[in-house]
């Protein structure tokens, strides 16, 4: 194996030749400096394409190829305006851009600009989060890179949080409040409220997806790319007896809208009743562990953010923290129990 160089006296050229799996291939050239200077290159391009096989180094991926292939292998219709922007980003500041370290420091670039243009912190980290799913799948799923990555692009917590909840009775008024005519989506609106799916999710659901009074998301329908099982009430089985929903995100977004506005709540966003679910659940006393695996959620830190207790119930807490009735019978005397005892000490001290 490998490249030869060999002068044919009757031609009075020169040829290159080289064998490489059973296959025989060769150039002829008029001097032997042309010939030899091909030989070299070819020979150090054969050697690297070896150890390319060989020793597993992968082939390079564009950041562009790895949106193309996200886009195609699952659904990203919740990150798809994100998607569009951080793409336009990308090309306008970092075109061609590897993946590997060389998104990652693009990411960390476009984070700074973000900021400095003063875009929300919870916007500029829906746009990191692109990036980090094209990392996480590039190592977790595609093999396109040795490490991974994604961990290290950071997502600040936000200081502009919604904490907007409401509670059963509000979300039983904003349920009546969708007209008539919206039959479709307001079992969609209902169903978001019993399961705390996202509005993407929701309409990405088809048949296949319930399985023993559960709804069970295949990684391509999640916006984490990890699979979820969420189990269904009595009250939310008859809402997935035909899927494929006959209706789109745009006319769910309308009914919903105009529901808000029926009840004088035009605050309300149609993800809220993701936090309401969550919300209602910790109020119930439900572990943050499990409401976190229900919502798909990667941390508990995440989990904390929805799940904010009812500030009424801090009331009945509180009055469960009793101090003994002797201590706060000794602190109104105004006499506290370290005086009380060192008191008595010296008494019996001075009747010995």
């Amino acid at each position: 194996m490998g490249y030869t160089v060999s002068h044919r006296k009757d031609r009075g050229t020169w040829v290159v030749r080289c064998t490489i799996n059973g296959q025989r291939t060769q150039r002829t050239f008029r001097t032997e400096g042309e010939a030899r200077q091909f030989a070299l290159k070819a020979e150090a391009q054969r050697q690297e394409d070896e150890f390319n096989g060989v020793m597993g180094r992968k082939p390079k991926y564009t950041f562009s190829e790895g949106l193309q292939r996200m886009v195609s292998e699952y659904d990203v219709r919740s990150q798809k305006q994100h998607i569009l922007l951080v793409a336009r980003w990308m090309d306008e500041h970092a075109p061609g851009v590897i993946i590997g370290q060389e998104l990652l420091d693009a990411a960390r670039r476009m984070q700074k600009a973000l900021k400095e243009k003063g875009l929300a912190q919870s916007t500029i980290n829906n746009r990191t989060q692109v990036v980090k799913r094209v990392l996480s799948l590039s190592y977790r799923e595609w093999d396109w890179i040795d490490l991974p990555l994604d961990g290290k692009l950071r997502k600040p917590s936000p200081k502009n949080e919604r904490h907007v909840y409401l509670t059963e009775m509000e979300l039983a008024k904003l349920l009546e409040a969708v007209p008539e005519r919206y039959r479709i989506e307001r079992k969609v609106i209902l169903l978001a409220m019993l399961t705390g799916m996202r509005r993407g999710e929701l309409m990405a659901l088809e048949s296949g997806n319930v399985y023993n009074g559960r709804i069970v998301l295949r990684p391509n329908q999640t916006k984490s790319g990890k699979p979820r099982v969420i189990p269904l009430t009595e009250e939310a089985l008859p809402l997935v007896e035909a899927l494929p929903f006959d209706t789109t995100g745009d006319r769910v977004r309308g009914a919903f809208e105009k529901a808000r506005e029926k009840i004088g709540r035009p605050d309300i966003r149609f993800h809220d009743l993701r936090h309401c679910y969550a919300s209602l659940l910790a109020s119930k006393g439900e572990a943050l562990t499990s409401i976190r695996d229900l919502l798909g959620h990667s941390s508990l830190t995440v989990t904390s953010r929805y799940a904010h207790a009812d500030p009424a119930r801090w009331e009945s807490v509180v009055a469960k923290c009793h101090l003994p009735d002797r201590l706060i019978q000794r602190e109104s005397s105004g006499l506290s129990p370290t005086k009380r005892g060192n008191s008595g000490r010296k008494s019996r001290v001075a009747g010995i």
